[in-house]
């Protein structure tokens, strides 16, 4: 199962830590991890590049996780609206994508909200 934590602040969504394999099929030809790494690497492109902003990601292979945060999500990081609503929307529309999900694939994802600050 793979584990998907999002984290907010003040109702703003900022950023999310995915862990574990979802073992919906074989290494390697895992439709479900596929398509969850797909939709990370595209968010953490479309901000990095659409967005120029900054992303703070770090993949560790060993315990299969990845954290995904964004300081441009936040007002006290970012000052133009645009960009932070640009950001913390597509935080927020990759959490609404994998709601979706969890009605086909509940057995193999586990999706849910933690509410903190952005920490260093």
């Amino acid at each position: 199962m793979t584990k998907i934590v999002f984290f907010r602040s003040d109702g703003i969504f900022y950023g999310f830590r995915e862990q574990g394999h979802t073992g919906f099929g074989e290494a390697g030809d895992d439709i479900l991890c596929a398509a969850l790494s797909s939709m990370t690497m595209f968010l953490v492109n479309t901000i990095e590049v659409a967005y120029a902003s900054s992303v703070d990601y770090q993949i560790n292979e060993g315990n299969t996780e990845i954290t995904v945060r964004c300081k441009a999500a936040l007002p006290e990081f970012e000052s133009d609206d645009y960009k932070r609503y640009a950001v913390s929307g597509i935080f927020m529309g990759y959490y609404c994508q994998l709601g979706d999900m969890l009605e086909e694939y509940g057995d193999y994802l586990d999706v849910s909200v933690e509410d903190h600050p952005y920490e260093d």
